[in-house]
C-alpha cells in the first residue's frame, strides 16, 4: 500500500512537472492563434506628412476598417531612416512592433553609413512589400531641354555643365542621379538641397537644370504647368504621367529602373505564424479598391506577396546599390 501511494505521489507529480515544462509552449501557441488581442504599433521613422508616412496612415486605416486591428503610428524620424529601424529593432519580437521601411533604409543606408547600428537582413524579418514608386526627372517648364536624350546629349558634349539636383546626399533620388550618369557614361553637376521648395524655385527659374524627386512631390507643379517631366524610372509609364517616356526608352538607358519600395518588417525571431497572419491581412487590405485609387493617385503602385519575395527583394537590391555607391564613390559617416 505504501508502495502504491509512492507511485501515485510519483505520478503526479510528474504530470506537474510536465504541466509547467508544457505550459510556455500551449500559451505562446494560444498566444499567435490569438494574435492580434492589443494594438500593433507601426513605426515609420521619417516625420508626419511624407510617402512612407501616407502608405503607413493608409495600410493602418484599412487594417482597422477591413479586418478590425487596432493599428497605430508611431513616427520616430532622424538619421535617414535609421532611428526608427533601430528602435523596431530592439523591439519585442511578438508582431506588436512592425517597421514600415523602405529602399533608402533598408538596402541604401548599409553600404553608405559605415558605422550602421543594424544589419537589415539579419535583425528584420521581411512581411509583406506594400508598394513601390518611381523616381521623376523634371525640367522648369520653359527649359531648354525637351528630353532626356536631349539632357544626356548635351552632358556628352559639355561634361559637369548641367546640373543634376536631388534633396539630401544619400537619397535614393540622389543614387538614381549617380546610376543614370554612370550607366549613360556622362558627368553632371551634382547639387544636393535640403529640402525640395528652394529646390522647386531654381528649377522654375531654370537656375538648376533637372532636378530628381519623387512623384507626389514634382505632381503638383507638372499639373500646374510649372515643370515639365523628361522621365521616369518605373520599368513601365505610370498612369498619372502616361505621356512621360521611362528612362529604359532613351537608347542609352535600355532596362534602366530604379525603384524605391516600402514593406512591412518585424523583428527578427518574431514567429513565422504571427508573420504569416499579418502577410495575409495586409494582402487583403492592398486589394482595396479604396487603397489602390490612393496609391496610384500618388504615382505609385500597389505590391504585396510573400515574405520570401521581399526577402529576395532586400538582397538584390542592396546588392544593386552598394554597385552604385561604390563606382560613385559615396559615403556618409
Amino acid at each position: 500500500m505504501m508502495f502504491q501511494q509512492s507511485k501515485t505521489g510519483k505520478l503526479i507529480k510528474l504530470c506537474v512537472l510536465s504541466s509547467l515544462a508544457l505550459g510556455p509552449l500551449f500559451a505562446s501557441a494560444h498566444a499567435e492563434d490569438a494574435f492580434p488581442n492589443r494594438p500593433i504599433k507601426i513605426i515609420v521613422p521619417f516625420p508626419p506628412g511624407g510617402g512612407t508616412d501616407m502608405f503607413g496612415r493608409v495600410v493602418a486605416q484599412e487594417l482597422s476598417e477591413q479586418i478590425g486591428w487596432n493599428v497605430v503610428i508611431e513616427n520616430r524620424p532622424g538619421a535617414g531612416g535609421n532611428i526608427g529601424v533601430q528602435a523596431a529593432v530592439h523591439a519585442k519580437p511578438d508582431g506588436y512592433t512592425l517597421v514600415l521601411g523602405q529602399t533608402s533604409n533598408l538596402a541604401v543606408n548599409p553600404t553608405l553609413y559605415g558605422n550602421l547600428p543594424y544589419a537589415p537582413e539579419k535583425d528584420l524579418d521581411p512581411i509583406v512589400l506594400v508598394a513601390d514608386s518611381p523616381v521623376l526627372f523634371a525640367v522648369g517648364a520653359t527649359s531648354k531641354y525637351q528630353s532626356l536624350a536631349d539632357i544626356i546629349s548635351t552632358a556628352h558634349k559639355k561634361p559637369g555643365e548641367i546640373s543634376m539636383a536631388y534633396s539630401g546626399n544619400g537619397t535614393v533620388s540622389h543614387l538614381t542621379a549617380a546610376y543614370l550618369a554612370n550607366k549613360a557614361g556622362v558627368k553632371f553637376m551634382q547639387v544636393p538641397y535640403k529640402g525640395a521648395a528652394n529646390a522647386m524655385t531654381d528649377l522654375m527659374a531654370n537656375r538648376i537644370d533637372v532636378y530628381a524627386s519623387s512623384v507626389p512631390t514634382l505632381l503638383g507643379y507638372i499639373r500646374d504647368k510649372k515643370l515639365r517631366p523628361v522621365g521616369v524610372t518605373s520599368e513601365e509609364r505610370i498612369k498619372v504621367l502616361p505621356d512621360t517616356t521611362t528612362l529604359g526608352e532613351t537608347p542609352e538607358l535600355k532596362d534602366f529602373v530604379a525603384i524605391t519600395w516600402f514593406g512591412l518588417l518585424a523583428p527578427a525571431g518574431t514567429p513565422a505564424a504571427v508573420v504569416q497572419k499579418i502577410n495575409e491581412s495586409v494582402n487583403t487590405v492592398l486589394r482595396s479598391k479604396t487603397l489602390t485609387e490612393k496609391f496610384e493617385s500618388e504615382g505609385s503602385r500597389v505590391l504585396g506577396g510573400t515574405p520570401a519575395q521581399f526577402k529576395e527583394k532586400l538582397s538584390k537590391d542592396t546588392a544593386l546599390w552598394a554597385d552604385v555607391i561604390n563606382k560613385a564613390n559615396i559615403k556618409i559617416n
